[in-house]
């Protein structure tokens, strides 16, 4: 039976001290994993710089992303950041990755936000890019939207092969390539091609229960080892969605994604997720939502 971990997001904190108190807050209520996502625009710390300070405010919690946005990096660069960052936590890093995606960055960077086929395409080269460079021999890729010349980067992770790669997903493209490459596949919704925020249409349980057999089908024999997971957007009582947030729970009733009810409600519709349906990794998407989660967090902290 799969183990059922926790994440949450964290986004900003007022001073150094601020942030990593949150952190050691984590670590204390019994999750497993600090995340932080990667915008550039909106209240968000970069990621790279307040995964270190959290890693080095903690001794047991995870520290990863929820997710870089590949276009932002050139993975040559991302794979020695994380690399990195994985030996100074001490091999506590799980690495989020995705596209990039919401318009808002992109236009406001002067970036071109390229069609989907397009930055799927990238992104599936550049995970090769970084398994290569994680690995102990000199890197060779010749593709279409990167290329590596015999690099041997220092230092390697310390978790072997790498660092788990978590990828966010929702559009069956996306599904397909989180089931065949990833080790933590999160399961979203689908983001309207113009990057103008999730798709409404996606919503509900038919719709998860789809992606969920959509993944189990592409990964084959990989199925065993992935880890499937979601992201909690509203727990205990239904909030309004902040203004600041992408995220809309209004068409997600009856799935992971929208937890209503008290503790034992909540710990109780996780358990039936992890053992119908092989969801056991939930994250929860907002900090306001830390004092109902935590109870839960305790009540089924042993899985």
């Amino acid at each position: 039976m799969r183990r059922i971990r926790f994440g949450a997001v964290v986004r900003e904190a007022g001073s150094g001290k601020a942030w990593a108190e949150k952190a050691r807050r984590l670590e204390g209520a019994g999750f497993d994993v600090l995340l932080v996502p990667d915008h550039l625009v909106g209240p968000r710390f970069a990621p790279i710089a307040a995964l270190t300070a959290a890693a080095c405010a903690t001794s047991r919690l995870r520290v990863g992303t929820l997710v870089f946005a590949n276009d932002f990096r050139h993975p040559a660069v991302l794979a020695k950041e994380t690399a990195t960052l994985d030996v100074l936590s001490g091999g506590r890093l799980e690495v989020g990755i995705g596209t990039g995606w919401m318009a808002g960055d992109y236009t406001g960077a002067g970036l071109a936000l390229e069609p989907p086929g397009v930055r799927i395409e990238r992104l599936r080269e550049a995970l090769a890019v970084l398994k290569g460079l994680w690995g102990e021999e000199p890197f060779r890729f010749e593709g279409r939207h990167y290329r590596i010349s015999g690099l041997d980067q220092r230092p390697k992770p310390l978790q072997r092969p790498g660092p788990p790669l978590v990828i966010g997903a929702g559009g069956a493209r996306m599904l397909r390539l989180a089931a065949e490459e990833a080790d933590v596949v999160n399961i979203g919704m689908r983001v309207k091609p113009d990057g103008s925020g999730p798709d409404p249409r996606d919503g509900g349980l038919p719709a998860l229960l789809a992606k969920l057999a959509a993944v189990r089908e592409a990964a084959g024999e990989r199925y065993a080892r992935l880890e499937l997971g979601t992201s909690v957007i509203q727990a205990g009582e239904r909030k309004a969605e902040e203004a600041w947030s992408a995220a809309d729970s209004a068409a997600l009733d009856e799935t992971p994604q929208v937890l209503l009810g008290t503790r034992h409600d909540i710990a109780d519709k996780i358990r039936h997720w992890r053992d119908e349906h092989d969801v056991s990794y939930f994250v929860l998407h907002h900090e306001r939502d830390l004092d109902t989660f935590e109870p839960v967090v305790e009540d089924l902290a042993t899985g």
